[in-house]
């Protein structure tokens, strides 16, 4: 399993209000097993169901606020 860390600074804010963290998709691959998680207030890792959209080469993680957490996937290309 691969995993890829974000920080609250990596999200961006969109027109909706939403805050999104963007991946390439080669990066993490086209049939990945995708598990988000949040980092809470004890440092502690929690799985979150946050909605995932693709676009284009893209994909976007959309949190309804900036959060640090991780990406945990396994490729399947």
């Amino acid at each position: 399993m691969a995993t890829v860390v974000f920080k609250k600074e990596d999200f961006v804010e969109n027109e909706s209000g939403e805050f999104l963290v963007e991946y390439k998709i080669q990066e993490i691959g086209q049939g990945s097993n995708l598990i988000v998680e949040e980092m809470n207030s004890s440092g502690e890792y929690e799985v979150v169901q946050v909605p995932i959209r693709r676009q284009n080469e893209s994909m976007f993680i959309c949190f309804s606020h900036p959060a640090d957490g991780r990406l945990i996937f396994e490729k399947y290309d």
